[in-house]
């Protein structure tokens, strides 16, 4: 009991989650099992854990610099490939409880964006917060495994210490993969979804092989490769350049200031692009009010349909709930009235990630929303720092199982991009003969607002944020360009 009082002064969120784990507890063949069983060992892998050799096999990853294509690319290649988890009761349980453990991270880590990212657009991925930091608790040891559990959400029902109390990190990282697969097996041609992670360590650096195999099935493409970061400029155009070349974005603002002690830095970059069903784009610029007196002028699109629909009892909010592909939904929240973003953050950040999905219902609706290019890069050390934390990972954290070195984690790198347009097609034109006389309701996104694109099956938010500016990060290209080039300005209301 001291612990869990403990920890959730620590992370006043998990009592939310706790309140909300209490409500429905897991039940398989009539037996309790606690939710925190479905991750941990039991007594038999313990036991296997105890009788493996201690001996590491260690290996030097080759330059950032160099041409060649190491014989251990083809190997984490192979372990990408690796077979998800069984979607069976088991299974299920599992993502089920997963996905509020990252939600409940994604609003701490959503507080402390906004607390540096006031008035910006701001998006990140629970799922790609929770898997790097799980990468992490892989390869720690003692006290800081320890915190890096607790601070997952994974804390033991028993308050012991033994081996039955400690998280399978393993099993963590292939749910997270499940979710990602889940998304994708419908083979919709309207999505794109895309996930890249790099490794880079100081020159002569020695890591663990099975740990680098470990996080290899976590992405579509995995890359271990030695950077000079004492010269932290040339580093940072280096780790640039070789992510482009991988397929992801270009985020140079955040590789400045790289501290030149750092032995080990990760990246990790998510994309995903989606076309709304059955969308066409509007002819004209539409206006957006970024606040009460300033107003620009967008890129917008409409599609008119049978969607999920709700107006909070509370009347501070709606939501729409929108299908971007068979296993996609993207779920789009804005004030009503007089309300503010502020508020309506606040209330959906207290309640579990699902209570964006309850209570829905199907309504006749035309809807108006911006073309959105959004994108957002930080670094989770800052994060960790901004919400005192920074020990999590600092000097004197103990990465044992990443390498026999003495590390210095540096920068954390998370990435997310998220990009939304319209399929091209025609509307109707009698909207009213095809809902059977009615017109159908209006909804417009013309001032900011909230998205979260969740993963049908698992119920998973892959990504959530808030766009407050549909401008910001839109590429200059057809349309889209007069925008940027020249239309985007202030228009007094």
């Amino acid at each position: 009991m001291t612990l869990l009082k403990l920890f959730f002064n620590m992370n006043p969120a998990v009592s939310i989650l706790c309140f909300f784990l209490c409500l429905g507890p897991v039940v398989c063949d009539r037996v309790y099992v606690h939710p925190f069983h479905l991750f941990s060992y039991n007594k038999s892998s313990c036991e296997k854990l105890e009788n493996l050799t201690q001996e590491e096999k260690m290996f030097v990853p080759i330059s950032i610099e160099s041409q060649t294509t190491p014989a251990y690319d083809e190997n984490l290649r192979d372990k990408t490939k690796l077979e998800t988890q069984t979607l069976d009761t088991k299974g299920n349980q599992r993502l089920s409880y997963l996905k509020d453990l990252m939600y409940v991270l994604g609003v701490r880590f959503y507080g402390a964006l906004k607390e540096t990212q006031k008035g910006k657009n701001i998006l990140l991925s629970p799922t790609n917060l929770y898997g790097a930091l799980m990468s992490f608790y892989l390869g720690a040891s003692s006290h800081t495994a320890a915190d890096l559990q607790n601070f997952l959400g994974f804390v033991p029902p028993s308050g012991d210490s033994d081996c039955t109390s400690r998280v399978d990190g393993h099993k963590v990282l292939l749910a997270l993969r499940t979710i990602d697969d889940l998304l994708l097996s419908s083979g919709a041609a309207d999505l794109l979804f895309t996930k890249l992670s790099c490794l880079f360590s100081a020159p002569r650096v020695h890591l663990s092989e099975s740990f680098v195999h470990s996080l290899a099935p976590s992405a579509n493409d995995f890359y271990a490769r030695a950077v000079d970061f004492t010269k932290p400029s040339q580093a940072a155009e280096l780790i640039e350049s070789f992510v482009w070349a991988k397929g992801a974005s270009r985020s140079k603002n955040l590789l400045t200031n790289i501290d030149p002690s750092t032995t080990l830095l990760f990246a990790t970059y998510i994309q995903l692009k989606a076309n709304v069903k059955k969308a066409s784009q509007l002819r004209a610029l539409q206006e957006f009010w970024i606040d009460s007196s300033t107003k620009i002028l967008v890129p917008m699109m409409s599609v008119t349909g049978t969607f999920q629909y709700k107006s909070d009892d509370s009347k501070h909010f709606s939501v729409i709930k929108v299908p971007v592909s068979e296993n996609a939904l993207l779920v789009l929240a804005q004030p009503v009235d007089s309300n503010d973003l502020n508020q309506i953050e606040s209330e959906l950040s207290l309640h579990p990630s699902s209570t964006w999905l309850h209570n829905l219902s199907p309504r006749h609706i035309k809807l108006s929303l911006p073309e959105l290019t959004i994108e957002s890069t930080y670094d989770l050390q800052e994060l960790l720092m901004n919400m005192n934390l920074s020990g999590l990972l600092g000097k004197n954290a103990n990465l044992s199982k990443i390498s026999d070195d003495n590390l210095t984690i540096g920068k954390v790198i998370n990435k997310a991009l998220f990009k939304l347009s319209d399929n091209g097609v025609d509307q109707p034109d009698d909207l009213v003969e095809e809902n059977g006389g009615s017109l159908p309701l209006e909804v417009t996104l013309n001032k900011p607002f909230l998205l979260a694109v969740y993963e049908k099956n698992s119920k998973a938010m892959l990504l959530f944020g808030r766009v407050t500016n549909p401008l910001k990060g839109v590429k200059s290209q057809g349309l889209v360009s007069e925008v940027v080039d020249g239309v985007e300005r202030r228009v007094n209301g």
